[in-house]
C-alpha cells in the first residue's frame, strides 16, 4: 500500500478507534481488509477505483476460494471506508455501493438413510429401561414419525387444556392417533403418529411422573418440569453418539429424514408440505433434490450403462 493510501487508511482507522471506540480486534480486522483491497488495487489510488473494479475484486476473492460470508464482510468494510472517504474528498460515488458478494450455495438438508434412521431409533435398548430412557424413545420416535420441529415437540401437552387463561398450543390426541401442533405463523396442523411412536408414547405415559409445576406437559424431565428444546437436542446427540452414528444428529435431522423418506415413497409434495407445516411449497421443494439424489444413487447401482467400462 503506497504512502497516500496508508495516510487515508490510517486516518480512517484512528477515527474508528477514537470516535466509535471499536475494539482492537475489530480495528485489526478492518486494517487487514483495507490492506487486501490495496493489494487487489495494485498501483491505483483509492479515488481511482470504480464500481467495476470492486465487482472484479469480489470475483477474484471468490475465485481464490474465499467464502461468500467473508467476502460480504470485506465489502461492507470497504463500503464504510469509502463512505468516510467521500466526506474527506470529492468522489463521484461510493464504488462499493451495490456490489454484492457471491451467493452462498444452497445446502441441502441433512437426512439419514432409512436403514440408518431405524438403527438409530432402535439403538441403546435393553430389558429394563429407566423412565428417562422411555421418555427419550418416545420423543425420538415422535420426531421422526410426525416430522415435528423440536419446539413443537417440547410444547406438546398430554391433551388439550384450557384453564386459568392458558390454552394448549399442541397436544397428543391419543384417540385419533395424532398430534396437534401450532407451527410458524401460528398455523395449527394435525399430523398422524405412527405405530412405533404410539407404542413408545404408551410406554412413556405409563411411567411419566406428574409435573411439579402442575403443567400438562407431555414430556417432563427428571425434575418434573417441561422438557426444553435444548434438553431434547442434548439427549438426542448423546443417544446418537452411544449408537455409534457417524454423523452429528440433531432433532431437525429427524424432521428432514421424515420429509425425505415420505417424499421418496409417495412423491406427493403437497402432502409433505401440509405435514411439515410449510407456508410455501418452495420450502418443501428442497426435498425433491434429496429425492433425486436417492434416485440417482439407485440408477448408479442398478443400470447396466450407469458406469463406464
Amino acid at each position: 500500500m503506497d504512502t497516500a493510501r496508508e495516510d487515508w487508511a490510517g486516518r480512517y482507522l484512528r477515527e474508528l478507534a477514537t470516535q466509535r471506540q471499536l475494539s482492537e480486534h475489530t480495528i485489526a480486522a478492518y486494517r487487514r481488509d483495507l490492506a487486501e483491497l490495496g493489494n487487489l488495487a495494485g498501483h491505483d489510488d483509492w479515488p481511482a477505483l470504480t464500481h467495476a473494479d470492486m465487482r472484479r475484486f469480489a470475483a477474484r476473492l471468490h475465485a481464490g476460494g474465499q467464502e461468500p460470508r467473508s467476502i460480504a464482510r470485506k465489502l461492507s468494510g470497504w463500503r464504510g471506508f469509502y463512505g468516510w472517504l467521500s466526506r474527506q474528498i470529492s468522489l463521484p460515488a461510493n464504488p462499493v455501493e451495490g456490489v454484492r458478494a457471491p451467493r452462498r450455495p444452497k445446502t441441502l438438508p441433512k437426512a439419514l438413510a432409512v436403514d440408518a434412521t431405524v438403527q438409530l431409533l432402535e439403538a441403546n435398548r435393553h430389558g429394563h429401561p429407566e423412565p428417562s430412557e422411555l421418555c427419550n424413545r418416545a420423543m425420538f420416535e415422535l420426531l421422526y414419525s410426525s416430522g415435528l420441529r423440536v419446539s413443537e415437540l417440547a410444547g406438546l401437552d398430554l391433551a388439550y387444556t384450557h384453564a386459568d387463561g392458558a390454552t394448549s398450543l399442541g397436544w397428543f390426541d391419543a384417540a385419533a392417533g395424532e398430534v396437534v401442533v401450532t407451527g410458524k405463523g401460528n398455523k395449527m396442523r394435525r399430523v398422524p403418529v405412527g405405530g412405533p411412536a404410539r407404542a413408545a408414547l404408551d410406554a412413556w405415559l405409563a411411567v411419566r411422573p406428574p409435573a411439579k409445576d402442575g403443567s400438562a406437559a407431555l414430556f417432563v424431565s427428571t425434575r418434573g418440569t417441561r422438557i426444553t428444546p435444548r434438553v431434547v437436542q442434548q439427549r438426542l446427540k448423546s443417544h446418537a453418539l452411544q449408537a455409534g452414528s457417524p454423523v452429528h444428529v440433531h432433532p431437525h435431522v429427524l424432521r428432514h429424514s421424515f420429509a425425505s423418506h415420505l417424499l421418496q415413497s409417495s412423491g406427493d409434495l403437497r402432502a409433505v408440505q401440509e405435514l411439515l407445516g410449510h407456508a410455501s411449497i418452495t420450502s418443501t421443494q428442497v426435498y425433491t433434490a434429496l429425492d433425486f439424489q436417492h434416485l440417482a444413487a439407485v440408477y448408479d447401482r442398478a443400470h447396466p450403462r450407469a458406469k463406464a467400462k
